[in-house]
């Protein structure tokens, strides 16, 4: 798999010439994973069927990364039917791919506007806010916080910038929304009238665990800083949450060679090790036990963007990422 040299970007993976056969058993265990434990419930205790199914939604979010970014087929229209399966149900598989898409122009990462992944405001944006938005952001910046707070916080903001779309009908925002409530259909119906499991508790116990688990990787892979290659970060040495993120912990490869399948990622980031952490500035973390060591309950950086803005420098000018209504931390 090519390693794309830097300054260069692949937004999606480059057409792979064979099925990536571990993806597809990957789609296979995940989904019919979900299936039996959701099937459990009643069955087997809360206390052991709640946890599994969170733990396998974050999988699955994984999976949806994956396939997103031109995995498991050389055709994008059999991996988006791998990905669109809304078990989270919050969350419409086509939106995500195009905001994430455009969170990969890495020139505008961190970029309060332009970056929809992005978790600083500008000065203004943050000046409008009340107190407690501002406690709330404030807490967030903590890795605890994140996980309880962010994982009610972020789906709502989400939720609310998605509504605002649809009200001022955006191109193509309304389509994907009703493409999405279908799918939604047979997930709801085999939780709630299948496996009999109330819809709330569906929700709080296992889908907002779930999304809790997967901001403890989200949380520390950017940093404003002006060097681009510098705004990533790296995770080593994680060997547990690491395959539940299908090793997109070591961030830093990801940015570079988005079109690297999963299970490739070890042996191609220890061939270019030194080079990654070169380009980062050194910005690595042992294990998540370390990133939690120095933020479980301490800022991991501002919530205003140092800059305010991303600057545009001059040979990239005209090429920054198009602003869309996401939840950023900008704009929310």
């Amino acid at each position: 798999m090519t390693i794309y040299p830097p300054g260069t970007r692949a937004d999606v993976a480059p057409p792979v010439s064979t099925l990536e056969l571990p993806t597809l058993l990957l789609a296979i265990f995940v989904y019919g994973g979900w299936l039996v434990l959701t099937h459990a419930y009643g069955h087997w205790p809360l206390w052991v069927v709640a946890p599994a199914v969170a733990v396998l939604l974050t999988l699955h979010s994984s999976l949806q990364h994956e396939v997103l970014h031109g995995h498991p087929t050389r055709y994008q229209v059999i991996n988006d039917l791998i990905g669109i399966v809304p078990l989270s149900l919050w969350l419409p598989y086509r939106r995500y791919r195009i905001t994430h898409l455009i969170h990969h122009r890495d020139q505008r990462l961190t970029d309060p506007l332009d970056d929809p992944e992005s978790y600083y405001w500008t000065a203004q944006a943050w000046a409008m806010q009340g107190g407690a938005t501002r406690l709330m952001l404030r807490a967030q910046q903590t890795l605890m916080g994140r996980m309880l707070l962010g994982s009610f916080w972020r789906p709502a903001l989400w939720l609310a910038s998605e509504l605002r779309s649809i009200i001022r009908n955006d191109p193509g925002v309304r389509a994907i929304w009703l493409e999405h409530l279908v799918w939604c259909v047979p997930v709801v119906t085999w939780v709630s009238f299948v496996c009999h499991i109330p819809l709330w508790l569906y929700g709080v116990a296992m889908v907002i665990p779930g999304n809790g688990i997967l901001l403890i990787r989200s949380f520390a892979e950017h940093r404003a800083r002006a060097e681009v290659s510098a705004r990533t970060a790296i995770v080593e040495g994680s060997w547990v949450l690491g395959p539940l993120f299908l090793f997109n912990n070591l961030h830093a490869l990801h940015h570079e060679s988005p079109g690297i399948p999963w299970y490739r990622y070890n042996t191609q980031y220890r061939l270019h090790r030194e080079r990654l952490v070169a380009q980062n500035g050194g910005l690595v973390y042992r294990t998540y036990f370390d990133v939690a060591r120095r933020f479980l309950w301490r800022p991991h950086d501002t919530t205003i963007h140092p800059t305010d803005r991303v600057p545009t420098t001059p040979d990239l000018k005209g090429t920054g990422a198009p602003a869309i209504d996401t939840p950023q931390a900008g704009n929310a």
